[in-house]
């Protein structure tokens, strides 16, 4: 699906960045990987198994807007982007009432920024170059409903305001950079993902389990073919779209 496509994956040293890249090269493609500290994305790539001598690695921040600019520059043939960068600050995931407005305001632009600056850089890219280009940008499911609280009842753990917020945001950002560019070659879509495995309690466990069709939490893979799917040509003309995968999650 993807072979002799070059494809950039932002945050490729995360969680679901990992298990993208892996993925991707899978299905043929030519990879740029890049994240914040380059030390610690050689070394998760590495160990999920990411065939190093065939990628480009870059150590990048993407709140700097030189920086994402000149690495959308280094290649002009880029035919896709993924924004899988999670940035946040010590302050992130308070409960709601422990949230100060400084915490609230510095997380929102540190994460909304960087997508708005990564969807803003891959459309001026495509303008310059004119070939098709495809942007899938990484949402949530709390983007699309309300929390549901008491699934973290008897946990630490809580549903962050600032979460919510930005990747409702991150939806009409993906809407709003495709009807501005209003060219059928270039697309911007998102993926929601239900929530992912990283070491949750097991109280939690059961009780998202409970709200989906049986699955409960996903694996990074799962949300792979998705991402794969909206770079590859089969979705030519999908323009302004958000695949939920979720198993029910939102229903």
């Amino acid at each position: 699906m993807l072979e002799g496509k070059t494809i950039l994956v932002a945050g490729a040293g995360g969680l679901l960045g990992c298990a993208l890249s892996v993925e991707l090269q899978r299905r043929g493609a030519h990879l740029v990987l890049a994240d914040l500290r380059l030390p610690e994305l050689t070394n998760r790539l590495s160990a999920v198994g990411v065939d190093l001598s065939n990628v480009e690695l870059h150590q990048t921040d993407f709140n700097q807007t030189d920086a994402v600019r000149e690495l959308f520059a280094l290649y002009p043939k880029l035919a896709g982007a993924v924004n899988c960068t999670y940035p946040r600050t010590s302050s992130y995931g308070r409960h709601f009432f422990d949230v100060t407005l400084e915490s609230f305001n510095e997380n929102v632009q540190v994460h909304l920024g960087a997508a708005f600056l990564f969807s803003q850089q891959a459309a001026y890219h495509f303008q310059q170059q004119r070939q098709p280009f495809s942007l899938v940008n990484l949402a949530s499911v709390y983007g699309v409903v309300a929390p549901r609280f008491e699934i973290y009842d008897d946990t630490s753990m809580t549903m962050p305001v600032e979460y919510a917020a930005i990747k409702a945001a991150v939806l009409q950002l993906t809407k709003y950079v495709t009807c501005y560019v209003n060219d059928s070659d270039f697309r911007a879509n998102a993926v929601s993902p239900g929530g992912i495995l990283d070491q949750q309690p097991e109280a939690f466990l059961e009780k998202y389990q409970q709200q989906t069709c049986g699955k409960g939490m996903l694996k990074p893979a799962d949300i792979c073919g998705a991402i794969a799917f909206l770079l590859s040509d089969d979705s030519k003309y999908m323009q302004g779209q958000n695949l939920i995968v979720d198993d029910g999650f939102t229903l």
